[in-house]
């Protein structure tokens, strides 16, 4: 039977969905969450972690736990930002080599994805979702 939840829904198929991403990346010792997070520092250059953290729609507690491994690996460095109270993060030489190389196994999961739902589908599918991660609903 299938649940009634849309919480349960969503969060199981970002399971399986994960599951495959996981799969391509980890050859590169990379997880998706991880890719995803190289990207938006990527994208966004050097970035003061409550921005980052917004972008992500994620606590700053939980996005630090996600940036020290990335930080230990040497893919991503901590600065103080420019005001002096916040703290910045960037993408390091390291980072964009291995972003470089995991971008191909990423594309493959993409295509998977898409070969399974259908390019039109998967588009309208990231369309909701976007508008979802974008809602304000979460905070009423």
């Amino acid at each position: 039977m299938i649940s009634p939840c849309n919480c349960y829904a969503l969060r199981q198929a970002t399971r399986r969905v994960t599951q495959l991403y996981d799969h391509l990346l980890a050859p590169l010792g990379l997880r998706a969450t991880q890719y995803s997070l190289l990207i938006e520092v990527e994208r966004r250059g050097p970035v003061s972690l409550i921005p980052l953290a917004d972008a992500m729609v994620m606590g700053r507690a939980t996005l630090g736990h996600n940036i020290r491994p990335l930080e230990a690996d040497g893919y991503l460095a901590l600065s103080v930002g420019r005001d002096r109270r916040s703290r910045e993060v960037s993408l390091t030489k390291s980072g964009r080599k291995i972003l470089a190389k995991a971008k191909p196994l990423w594309q493959r999961a993409q295509a998977i994805f898409e070969a399974e739902i259908g390019l039109k589908k998967a588009a309208g599918l990231r369309a909701v979702l976007n508008r979802v991660a974008a809602s304000e609903f979460a905070r009423a």
